[in-house]
């Protein structure tokens, strides 16, 4: 941000990045709209849009010199709403609202987790690794909690659970799901992610099968890829608790 009396031209190109927040931002906002009125496959639509769209505005910034703690703290707000707020809204609205008095309990410890998690990654986010460690993430990621929150709402939209039906274990779920935003187990960041350059071809591949399946059977994408990263999650919870046993 230029401070008062700088008039000096700005690059608009120096503004995508927080443009791109702020589209997120718009993205979560319309999902509570689309909350609201009962419309919960387009606001897990709009939720799943910011989440695929988080991480590129720091992205943007970097490769074009544009870094500011102001787009930083705009991205962190933005977060908790569209991955802390948002997705506690619906899982409330969709399965646990009339159900029973102390379902929002749940919601509540989701939602505080991941403004707990945010808070925590925002004083650390300058803090370098130390030698040999692989980046990685510190519990769950904001959006990697909102994937595995909604996993039980993309089920259903795919016709193959009613979550409605379970709304006591879908609350707990939800409440684990923001305890493990809030842990210290390191979890998979794609920064740490290499590809052999004799096995670039299956990306691809696989790449044109989601980018298939994302215009024909999109519930059924997220299903697949909820389920993935759950099981990624997993293998990271008994690595974390085989090394904190030795």
């Amino acid at each position: 941000m230029l401070r008062r009396g700088d008039d000096r031209s700005l690059p608009i190109l120096m503004l995508l990045p927080n443009l791109v927040t702020i589209t997120g931002l718009c993205a979560g906002l319309t999902a509570i709209r689309f909350i609201m009125v009962g419309r919960f496959d387009l606001a897990a639509m709009l939720i799943v849009f910011a989440a695929a769209i988080d991480g590129l505005d720091g992205l943007i910034a970097r490769r074009l010199n544009a870094q500011s703690s102001f787009g930083a703290e705009l991205d962190s707000l933005s977060d908790f709403l569209n991955f802390g707020v948002t997705p506690g809204l619906l899982v409330f609205q969709y399965a646990l609202a009339g159900t029973y008095s102390t379902s929002w309990v749940f919601v509540l410890v989701y939602t505080i987790c991941g403004c707990l998690r945010l808070a925590r990654f925002n004083i650390n986010r300058d803090t370098p690794l130390p030698p040999g460690i692989k980046p990685h993430f510190t519990g769950v990621p904001a959006p990697g909690g909102a994937l595995l929150a909604l996993l039980p709402v993309f089920m259903s939209l795919q016709g193959l659970i009613d979550a409605r039906d379970f709304p006591v274990a879908y609350g707990i779920y939800l409440a684990l799901v923001g305890l493990l935003m809030t842990s210290r187990i390191p979890t998979i960041s794609p920064k740490s992610m290499r590809i052999p350059r004799d096995k670039a071809i299956f990306v691809l591949i696989g790449t044109v099968i989601v980018i298939g399946l994302l215009v024909t059977r999109f519930w059924l994408l997220m299903v697949l890829v909820g389920l993935a990263y759950l099981g990624v999650t997993g293998l990271s919870i008994v690595n974390y608790l085989r090394r904190w046993r030795n």
